[in-house]
């Protein structure tokens, strides 16, 4: 056994047999994204709205180290089912206060040896919550990255009486409107283009405007994140037609609303993919029933992870997208109460895992 242990760790190529010929070997690598759900710390920022993750409301110390400890040892395991030598080689994030919490969870023990470097700007979110990146420097070497800010604006119309009557989805992230611009502030999108192991690859991070109003009332603003997301595409396939790209987030939408469908213009089946597509491999989850998070007895996949048309292709010489899951395992449901049979989330003042459950894919290179 300590035989295979040794083999298994230290070779990074591997034999795919469920879908390809014995005699190939290939590297993989993981991409992952997660929501990590209000990772703050336990300052108390006079700018933003966390006032609830400070000591004198319970958020202690001590809790602000179990989340990071819950999340580095989700971080550990993601796509180990296929890839167990390696944790994720680059993992986009949300819900993260500042750059400072991501150097504190990026030394839990768990993963330091990974050696995750941090890509992170502040946004203008009224929270204080931001996306990011975290890379492993030995596999992934940033060229450039970039905040793209979304600009969105309350509209001033009044709700007609259908929108009046829609259900309000609970959030705590409320939007808030600046009152002289009415300007949304919420989430930029950033973008980080590099080499993974010399071949040039770029990342978008996303966390688009919330269902925060109701799911129709808000749908706009996640249209406008979805065109921008689109608009962010074009420009990299502008420079590069073959251009590798992953945009990954929470979208606050499924794979099949308008915003995905028609603002990014995802597609959910392979075979229908022309030049300068985008494939989501989320939308057939979605029709599944499968789903990163629960509300009302019913499961959404709003967190996504979308590939460019040459990610798909198959061509094993070069890196090549192999398929993606939802990391879904029995310590992150919640088994009593009121959240029961949904993710594990902070509750009462105890660190849970997350609100929502993270998702991941696998990039695989022919060696031989």
């Amino acid at each position: 056994m300590k035989i295979k242990q040794f083999l298994a760790a230290f070779f990074v190529i591997f034999t795919i047999n469920q879908s390809f010929s014995q005699e190939k070997k290939f590297k993989i690598h993981t991409v992952a994204f997660y929501n990590f759900e209000n990772l703050f710390d336990t300052i108390n920022d006079p700018i933003t709205y966390d006032e609830e993750y400070t000591p004198s409301n319970g958020w202690t110390h001590g809790n602000y180290k179990k989340k990071l400890e819950n999340l580095s040892r989700v971080i550990i395991e993601l796509g180990t089912d296929e890839n167990p030598t390696n944790s994720p080689v680059v993992i986009g994030a949300c819900e993260i206060e500042n750059r400072r919490v991501l150097e504190d969870l990026v030394k839990m023990p768990k993963i330091v040896d990974k050696g995750y470097k941090i890509v992170h700007f502040d946004s203008p979110d009224k929270r204080g919550i931001d996306v990011a990146l975290l890379y492993q420097e030995k596999y992934f070497t940033p060229t450039s990255y970039i905040n793209v800010p979304l600009y969105i604006y309350e509209n001033g119309e009044k709700n007609n009486k259908k929108e009046k009557e829609e259900i309000t989805e609970e959030t705590d992230d409320n939007v808030e409107v600046d009152s002289k611009t009415k300007r949304i502030y919420t989430r930029d999108q950033l973008l980080v283009t590099g080499y993974l192991e010399g071949e040039e690859i770029s990342f978008i991070v996303n966390h688009w405007p919330s269902r925060s109003g109701g799911e129709k009332k808000s749908s706009p603003n996640r249209e406008a994140a979805g065109a921008l997301n689109r608009k962010i595409i074009d420009s990299l396939y502008k420079i590069n037609p073959n251009a590798k790209i992953i945009t990954m987030g929470d979208l606050n939408d499924d794979p099949t609303n308008k915003s995905v469908k028609k603002g990014i213009k995802a597609i959910g089946k392979k075979e229908d993919l022309k030049a300068f597509d985008m494939y989501n491999p989320m939308e057939k989850m979605h029709k599944q029933g499968i789903g990163t998070l629960g509300y009302r007895d019913s499961w959404n996949i709003f967190d996504q992870m979308i590939v460019s048309e040459p990610l798909v292709r198959k061509d094993y010489t070069t890196w090549t997208y192999w398929k993606a899951q939802v990391f879904k395992k029995p310590y992150l449901i919640q088994n009593e109460g009121r959240w029961k049979g949904y993710p594990k989330r902070n509750s009462n003042g105890v660190p849970g895992f997350s609100d929502h459950l993270p998702v991941y894919l696998y990039l695989i290179k022919q060696v031989n």
